[in-house]
């Protein structure tokens, strides 16, 4: 990643029609080093993709768990190869050109077309790795990129051996699994990004008009594996709303489709801005939505984020841009966490050759605008700010909205204290808890999915105790989501959450949404909108 922001988008962010063909990238010419030991030990169970026929899609149609062990392995190999040439694995040098050897030798072997395409910069030749899967809509292209130089001061596994490991893994997953989308697969490794994102400015540049429209969607991956980490998501829809807007449409999203998967494992995240310093910048500029995960460079950990994700207050990576950017420089729980999501965000984004999950057959669903039979919970402790179904009045304190004046569609949603009031504080959620439950709803058999739009709003004087969640209740009850509180401000914006509920179906169930303010004098706001449950 870039030490400093670089002036993107350089052209506005507007989105263009996305259904033209892309023409096929020849295949080089070049004859190919070797990484055999590890194509033999990772790719020995991929399958022939023709081997799998479209038929079969249903059985494949879950991201599969991205093995750490493998990631590393790569990261191992990253390392090796920048200690056999002078330290690193930078743009010119023996050593990046080793990586691409190493990363194409793996995907030739997995069944990928791949294309070394080479670009000059600073009197030295410059090489992308571009791996397409074989089938899939190629006028509806899923790009998946990340960087694989480092600088010249270190061997760059953090930065960015990381993201390069976890979207080479994953690449090598969609073939041992004979993946095969609506979407047409599209990954890269882009050289001299840490020059000014030479390698992925090429790239996009020496694009037709029909080819950058066919490209509909970008996910990067840079730094996902920081010692001391956080859990950034490109802020798509700028919900943060700060620095440089949000990014093309579709950008949102992919931010959702990302924060979904971390909400099912508990980990909470937060937006970082589109700030020009890594790969995404030449595709927004272009116009094409884009997303991804990052961990944290050279900025320090707030004492509010060590809070919310442990670690220290010092450096996310205390290595960036340094010799120490080894192996020793990674963690192994946010690499992992980070590989996972990368899957599920391909798999989920791939399989309807659209920007988001299959919708699937509707079971149930409210929107609000007429009343359908929630009850309060009979154990609330909350003495103001209680969840009704009502119209929303707009509140705010000290510049941030605490509670929208608005529905997420139509005019009524689930709120804690509809009322404006005189004051921010008058309705807000005091003293303990609320809830509000769903009728029964009865789950048929198969894979069970709910979606929601929501969003938590509270000022720097709440607590990571404060929350909103949702519970299901059936044959046992379980918590399916939580936003938890912190703190530090966090306006309200509608967020939109993705939940499994397989381990329900058959059964019949109540949705119980709830909130608490386990603070003293916290204002905490919440709502709910748009709950759909369907079956694929």
């Amino acid at each position: 990643m870039l030490a400093s922001p670089l002036p993107y988008p350089a052209t506005p962010r507007s989105a263009s029609p996305r259904r033209n063909f892309v023409r096929a990238f020849p295949l080089p010419g070049a004859a190919l080093l070797g990484a055999a030991a590890l194509v033999t030990s990772l790719t020995a169970a991929v399958p022939a993709q023709a081997a799998v026929p479209r038929a079969a899609q249903a059985l494949v149609a879950a991201a599969p768990d991205i093995p750490l062990a493998n990631v590393k392995a790569h990261l191992t190999q990253f390392q090796n190869i920048a200690n056999a040439n002078g330290g690193n694995r930078a743009h010119g040098r023996p050593g990046y050109l080793a990586s691409v050897t190493y990363v194409k030798g793996l995907l030739d072997a997995a069944g990928y077309t791949t294309t070394q395409q080479s670009f000059t910069y600073n009197g030295a030749t410059g090489y992308n790795l571009i791996a397409d899967w074989p089938g899939g809509d190629t006028s509806d292209t899923l790009m998946i990129g990340a960087h694989l130089d480092s600088v010249t001061a270190g061997p760059g596994i953090n930065d960015n051996g990381t993201g390069s490991a976890a979207n080479l893994e994953v690449a090598l997953a969609v073939a041992r699994t004979g993946h095969q989308p609506d979407r047409h697969l599209r990954f890269a490794w882009w050289g001299a990004e840490e020059l000014g994102l030479r390698g992925s400015r090429a790239y996009v540049n020496g694009l037709t008009t029909a080819q950058r429209s066919a490209i509909t969607g970008y996910l990067n991956f840079d730094m996902v594996g920081s010692p001391n980490p956080g859990y950034f998501l490109y802020d798509g829809d700028n919900s943060d709303g700060v620095g440089a807007g949000p990014g093309p449409a579709g950008s949102a999203q992919i931010e959702q489709t990302l924060a979904a998967y971390f909400t099912s494992i508990g980990v909470p995240t937060r937006g970082t801005d589109f700030d020009g310093r890594s790969d995404y910048g030449p595709f927004i500029s272009a116009g094409i939505p884009a997303g991804g995960i990052f961990t944290g460079a050279e900025g320090r950990k707030t004492s509010a984020q060590v809070t919310l994700w442990g670690g220290t207050t010092g450096a996310f990576d205390p290595c960036y841009h340094a010799s120490c950017d080894t192996t020793a420089n990674v963690n192994d729980t946010a690499l992992n966490r980070n590989a996972d999501a990368i899957a599920y965000t391909v798999w989920a984004l791939s399989g309807d050759g659209g920007t988001g999950p299959t919708p699937g057959t509707p079971v149930w669903s409210d929107g609000f605008e007429t009343a359908t039979g929630w009850t309060a919970g009979t154990a609330d402790t909350a003495t103001s700010g209680r969840f009704e179904r009502g119209i929303p009045g707009a509140t705010s304190s000290s510049g941030v909205t605490t509670q929208l004046g608005t529905a997420a569609a139509g005019s009524y949603e689930l709120v804690t204290g509809a009322t404006a009031g005189s004051t921010a504080g008058d309705n807000d959620v005091d003293g303990g808890t609320t809830s509000i439950v769903s009728p029964s709803i009865t789950l048929p058999a198969g894979t069970i999915t709910l979606t929601f739009a929501y969003y938590l709003a509270h000022l720097n004087n709440a607590t990571s105790g404060d929350y909103l969640r949702v519970r299901v209740i059936g044959s046992t009850t379980s918590t399916v989501f939580t936003q938890a509180g912190a703190a530090s401000n966090r306006g309200a914006a509608w967020s939109t959450a993705t939940v499994n509920l397989s381990s329900f179906a058959g059964q019949s169930v109540r949705l119980s949404v709830e909130a608490a303010d386990t603070g003293t004098g916290s204002l905490i706001e919440a709502a709910v909108d748009n709950v759909s449950i369907t079956r694929s």
